[in-house]
């Protein structure tokens, strides 16, 4: 497949109207550590053969946010950092209005794109400094601005708040 795509780049870079950065502006690197997220699906950049996979340096480049608050899980207020999700959708390519979220243990929830564009939903990857323990609901962890918006403490939300994820698939 990579013996077919190559050439169709170099050849759109080729043309006067289309520079070669245009084209290197909406490619992903390839992942070159540990691979913590897979994006399948109705996406437009895939970096390994149809999927879009990112390491821990990958995601953090991506619109890194901060949030602090309190979680039904936790007894006392965190403060979290990690990429936004929707940006992290949004540099896969995902071309969907929703998401299936899947944890390391096979648990799915569906979360609506529209929601993640409400709220600064991030992909929590370090908590109070230090990086998110698969043991603490990492290494990636769906977290919601609970406290900034206490309608987002119900059953739904809690939900979908998925944590050990490894895989995000847009139908």
């Amino acid at each position: 497949m990579r013996q077919l795509i190559l050439p169709f780049l170099f050849a759109l870079a080729s043309l006067p109207w289309l520079p070669l950065s245009a084209v290197a502006e909406q490619s992903l690197p390839v992942p070159s550590g540990e691979v913590l997220l897979t994006i399948s699906g109705n996406i437009d950049f895939p970096n390994v053969d149809d999927q879009a996979r990112f390491d821990r340096e990958m995601l953090m480049a991506i619109a890194p946010t901060e949030i602090e608050t309190r979680t039904p899980w936790h007894s006392d207020r965190g403060r979290y950092e990690g990429p936004l999700l929707r940006e992290v959708l949004a540099a896969a390519g995902v071309r969907s209005d929703s998401v299936r979220v899947r944890a390391l243990n096979d648990y799915e929830a569906e979360l609506p794109l529209a929601e993640l564009h409400d709220y600064d939903v991030i992909l929590a990857m370090s908590r109070n400094g230090s990086p998110v323990q698969i043991r603490e609901f990492g290494p990636l962890f769906v977290l919601y601005p609970f406290d900034d918006h206490p309608e987002l403490l119900n059953e739904s939300v809690r939900f979908r708040s998925v944590w050990h994820v490894v895989h995000i698939h847009a139908p």
